[in-house]
């Protein structure tokens, strides 16, 4: 990465240029379990997770991000990859932690995989939707961002939006703005639910199962250590994530994914709150 100055700002800054990092896997990533199972290839460029009967893996990011753009392409587990579950989210640490995730949730051979998306705030999720993919994410890289400003999340599939969750703080929302998230990948067997509710189980004779990662890419505000502030540098990279919404076309493909492709939506399962939708199901989605 190229640094011109490296500049100390609020936790709480709106307009600041951001550290835009052209990511490495060995600079920017430490593998956090799983041994040799997680494998950095291709002088950084490339990192492949692999589960086997005995662990899955995982890698989660150096650095702590406070608001920013997060790019990753991902290659999924083909064939059968029942009980399987390809994990790419942002966490703080705790009982209150925040969280925005990516799930990939495995399925028979030639049934589509599972998009899984939840956001968590202060400890709470209940917030999931999910989709079928209108391709199939095990025969090429895709790429998958997560956009996190003080107003909104975008969830986005090869920059195309398919969710977006509002800052609503205004009608009593909470929303993370104010924790610091490590950026986290792992592959993991999860065959109690991940596949029709668990009835579908991890077939091992096809292990070891790997999902493939490359073109990691944070345009974020970096937190500096042992600090609630974030250090930034002032660069000619792109910003635009820091107020970013939907523009007409942008509200026109997250109806296209919503209408062909979700499965699950929690502000419609009038069964699970039977005391009420929560108070964000009844603003629009696309604001």
């Amino acid at each position: 990465m190229r640094v011109s100055s490296l500049i100390i700002v609020s936790a709480t800054f709106l307009g600041a240029l951001a550290v835009a990092s052209v990511g490495n896997f060995y600079r920017d990533f430490d593998i956090s379990w799983g041994d040799q199972r997680a494998r950095i290839l291709n002088g950084g460029q490339d990192m492949a997770l692999t589960l086997d009967r005995a662990s899955g893996s995982g890698i989660q990011s150096k650095n702590e991000y406070l608001f920013g753009r997060i790019d990753m392409q991902i290659k999924l587990v083909p064939g059968n990859s029942a009980g399987t579950v390809t994990a790419y989210y942002l966490s703080s640490q705790g009982p209150t932690h925040d969280e925005i995730d990516f799930e990939f949730l495995g399925n028979l051979s030639g049934n589509p995989y599972t998009l899984h998306t939840n956001v968590y705030t202060q400890g709470k999720g209940n917030r999931e939707q999910q989709f079928h993919l209108w391709f199939d994410p095990t025969k090429a890289f895709h790429t998958y961002s997560i956009v996190w400003n003080p107003k909104r999340i975008i969830f986005m599939v090869d920059n195309i939006p398919i969710r977006v969750f509002n800052n609503l703080g205004s009608i009593g929302v909470p929303f993370p703005q104010s924790q610091p998230m490590r950026l986290y990948a792992s592959l993991w067997n999860a065959d109690d639910w991940a596949t029709m509710g668990g009835r579908v189980k991890t077939d091992w004779t096809n292990a070891p199962f790997t999902s493939s990662f490359r073109n990691f890419n944070a345009n974020a505000c970096i937190r500096a250590p042992g600090s609630s502030s974030c250090i930034r540098t002032d660069t000619n990279q792109d910003s635009t994530w820091q107020d970013q919404t939907l523009d007409a076309a942008g509200r026109n493909r997250i109806r296209w994914v919503q209408q062909k492709y979700m499965i699950y939506n929690y502000c419609t399962d009038v069964k699970r709150f039977p005391q009420g939708l929560p108070p964000e199901c009844k603003q629009s989605r696309f604001l």
